[in-house]
């Protein structure tokens, strides 16, 4: 604490990001980047602008990455909006869109970084818990009083559960508070579950958002997006351009819209995780674990003789990291990246190792 913070700064728990280790030779397992390298045209699109043009600035609406993204999921261009990682559009999202009086709602077990943006624009939030499974009840968000509420967010697949919620449950949470946004966090969707971009041109309240960090494997190249009516964008569109009018770089900008030109990488890539995630649950399920049904690029899953503290603890030192987090409810859990086929046989045997099998 320092004389010289603001009373906000004073009040602020950020967000803590999954560790980015500096030593070799470790299979890292910890913050759900893809296992896989991004297109071949992802790459070659980058080499193009990295030329002399670097001098200038970027296009400031990413018009061009607008409309790729605006044919690939069949609305207007003016209905996408595009910022630096989906976190900058949810940082958007939750000033423009969710900051009233009225406090919004979440699920208890869900991406912390909720709460978190909550604190920074002071924004009062309420929180139903997950059912005993583990899942979103949409009844939760459909009560007497859920008209009071001033927006709803959730994942789907939810994190850090990678539990998904059909779409007929997603869209009995929209079609049931007309009066205030819901937003639909799908980092995780392409691996399983079932988008609900199709859905918003019916509802004016819904706005669906997106990363290129995960199904796209490029989270270092730092893109996200948000689709909805016009009117939501609209607000987005405002705040960026009251915050930072230059969100996305040239590389950035080319990148991601070559990734999109490339379906069919992009459709193999997400079958090849979703094939290795199968087996990965086979086979901790015949160790003894518990995992819970995964529609992402990672497995939830506890063992019942063993604390999830001290399993990664474990799994550290034998040179694997994992996700574990402190938390009521899920603190047995392990949180595990789905990797390549070599790094999940390494996180394998080092669960052998452990359990003495």
């Amino acid at each position: 604490m320092s004389r010289f913070w603001s009373p906000l700064v004073n009040g602020l728990t950020p967000y803590v990001p999954g560790e980015q280790p500096k030593l070799d030779n470790l299979v890292k397992l910890n913050t759900n980047e893809h296992p896989f390298g991004p297109s071949p045209r992802v790459l070659d699109a980058i080499r193009a602008e990295t030329s002399a043009n670097l001098r200038l600035y970027p296009d400031p609406n990413g018009d061009a990455l607008k409309h790729v993204l605006a044919t690939r999921f069949g609305v207007a261009a003016d209905q996408v909006f595009v910022g630096n990682g989906s976190d900058e559009v949810l940082a958007h999202v939750f000033l423009g869109l969710l900051s009233h009086e009225r406090p919004i709602r979440f699920p208890d077990i869900t991406y912390s970084f909720y709460p978190v943006y909550c604190g920074l624009y002071r924004i009062p939030f309420e929180t139903r818990p997950l059912d005993p499974a583990f899942r979103i009840d949409p009844v939760d968000y459909l009560d007497a009083d859920t008209e009071r509420a001033g927006g709803i967010i959730f994942a789907n697949p939810n994190a850090p559960t990678g539990c998904f919620m059909p779409l007929a449950d997603v869209e009995r949470i929209v079609a049931g508070n007309p009066d205030c946004v819901v937003v639909v966090d799908e980092a995780y969707v392409d691996f399983g579950g079932q988008s609900a971009i199709g859905l918003v041109d019916r509802y004016p309240n819904l706005l669906v958002v997106h990363t290129f960090s995960k199904s796209r494997s490029l989270a270092g190249l730092r893109v996200g997006y948000a689709i909805g009516q016009r009117e939501l964008i609209e607000a987005l569109e405002r705040v960026k351009n009251s915050f930072n009018s230059y969100p996305l770089d040239r590389l950035a900008l080319a990148g991601a819209a070559a990734s999109v030109d490339d379906e069919a990488y992009f459709l193999d890539s997400c079958k090849r995780v979703i094939a290795i995630r199968e087996d990965l649950v086979a086979r901790m399920s015949e160790l003894g674990f518990d995992v819970l049904p995964s529609a992402a690029n990672f497995v939830f899953a506890r063992h019942p003789a063993h604390q999830g503290a001290a399993l990664a603890r474990a799994l550290r030192e034998r040179a694997v990291i994992v996700r574990h987090f402190a938390k009521p409810r899920i603190d047995a859990f392990l949180r595990i990246t789905v990797g390549t086929e070599a790094q999940c046989e390494a996180l394998l045997d080092a669960l052998r190792d452990i359990l003495g099998r």
